[in-house]
């Protein structure tokens, strides 16, 4: 029995005192023990090694005193099992040497066995839940089919990632046979962290706001309705789609159980747009943890009193950034954490 649930019950549509609050990213750089284990491993040994692993997703939970715990990965251990080669270079991000740029490509990817390619993702949830003992709810990620293709096709990094919506526009049919592999692997691994024993899986899709309107319905929202439909019956499951409050009338009716906002979209316009029922997660802008103290106080007490107390996760908008001090960080968390409305 979880020891605090409140997160799941946020989930669930229950009634709360205060909403949870978690941050995406909260496992990792802005915290000097994660800093400490760069300096010794590259980052996909930190990924790969259970261990690890596990210390960098429990530090939140004892240094910062989120309401959930979430694991320490990254979307792109799905391509590196998919035989593309993913490294990650300082100064630049994820570096794809080989990016698939034709049909040719596309046939050499392959859909593998989650449970051989990625096994050690499963072991670290694992363990991760032995050292949790029951303290919070656990969550695993994944990125969205078009995020991955994002990265698998420009090779890297990008402002606009206009290689990769070439490659769609002007090769529709190897586009979705890519987008169709990375979203069967994509369910299979989501279906295997549940029964390894993630309590909740949150879809990640970074660079939707990329595409207009029809093309993101074309080349990402259909293949996230796949995935949210094989697991919504098995686990709790959060959308987030960045850059797209143009999609969450349909996002809301796809039977996930909540849609993270990001900070351009409004509260108001968020609760409009969604229906109005659904529970919503964010949308604290992450360079706002960077204000003084009291300022970030009252603007998290404000993001609460604005999506109200109901329906609702306390979350930033987009990921932690690196140069936050964890003393503004426990902040904005102690600030939802003692919301009195």
């Amino acid at each position: 029995m979880l020891k605090n649930d409140l997160l799941l019950r946020a989930l669930a549509g229950e009634s709360l005192t205060r909403p949870p609050v978690w941050m995406m990213r909260q496992a990792g750089r802005y915290l000097p023990d994660f800093m400490k284990l760069k300096a010794k491993y590259d980052f996909f040994t930190r990924c790969q090694t259970p261990e690890l692993a596990t210390e960098i997703t429990v530090m939140p939970i004892d240094q910062i005193g989120t309401d959930a715990a979430i694991l320490f990965s990254d979307i792109l251990v799905i391509p590196q099992a998919m035989d593309i080669a993913v490294e990650m270079k300082d100064g630049v991000g994820p570096w794809l040497p080989n990016p698939i740029r034709a049909a040719k490509d596309v046939a050499n990817v392959v859909v593998p066995d989650v449970t051989d390619r990625l096994h050690y993702v499963f072991e670290a949830i694992k363990q991760t839940k032995k050292v949790l003992d029951n303290r919070v709810p656990l969550i695993g990620f994944a990125g969205s089919p078009w995020t991955i293709l994002c990265y698998a096709v420009q090779g890297q990094g990008s402002k606009n990632f206009d290689l990769a919506k070439s490659f769609c526009f002007s090769q529709p049919e190897a586009a979705h046979q890519l987008l169709q592999k990375i979203t069967d692997t994509t369910i299979a691994y989501l279906k295997q962290k549940v029964a390894a024993g993630v309590d909740v899986v949150q879809l990640f899709d970074s660079w939707g706001g990329m595409l207009g309107e029809d093309d993101y319905q074309t080349f990402s929202w259909q293949y996230m309705q796949q995935i949210i439909d094989a697991l919504k019956s098995k686990t709790k499951v959060i959308a987030f789609a960045k850059g797209c409050w143009f999609a969450l009338p349909i996002m809301a009716r796809s039977g996930v159980h909540a849609l993270g906002i990001d900070w351009t979209c409004s509260a108001r316009n968020a609760r409009y747009l969604s229906g109005g029922q659904l529970t919503l997660q964010g949308n604290f802008d992450p360079a706002r943890l960077l204000s003084p103290i009291p300022e970030i106080e009252k603007l998290a007490r404000k993001m609460i009193d604005d999506f109200g107390v109901q329906n609702y996760i306390a979350n930033l908008g987009h990921g932690i950034l690196p140069n936050v001090p964890v003393d503004h960080a426990k902040a904005f968390v102690n600030a939802i954490k003692s919301y009195n409305s």
